[in-house]
């Protein structure tokens, strides 16, 4: 994580209250990471061993944007609220993060 990330992650952290602004935050440094697409689509199916070179690299890119999704999810969450939600294997699943994604 970059300097400028982990200031902004670190200067509104959700915690109930602020959501709004934590909306806002996060959404920015998704948008800016080229993350936000793992909000709004799904993960490609679990790939095959002949599965072509463009699959592939579709699936690794949605499977490494999503880890990295989710870590600045819980980055940005109050200690109480990243252990609530540190199972989730996807970072759409979060409910907080279903009003930022439209679904």
């Amino acid at each position: 994580m970059n300097s400028s990330i982990v200031q902004l992650l670190a200067s509104e952290k959700l915690n109930g209250d602020n959501y709004a602004t934590w909306k806002s935050n996060l959404n920015t440094i998704l948008v800016a990471d080229d993350l936000r697409f793992v909000l709004t689509e799904e993960c490609p199916q679990t790939l095959a061993s002949n599965a072509n070179r463009a699959s592939r690299k579709a699936y690794d890119r949605w499977i490494k944007a999503n880890e990295k999704a989710r870590v600045y999810i819980l980055a940005s969450m109050s200690d109480v609220l990243a252990k609530k939600h540190e199972s989730l294997d996807k970072g759409k699943e979060s409910p907080c993060l279903h009003r930022i994604s439209g679904s």
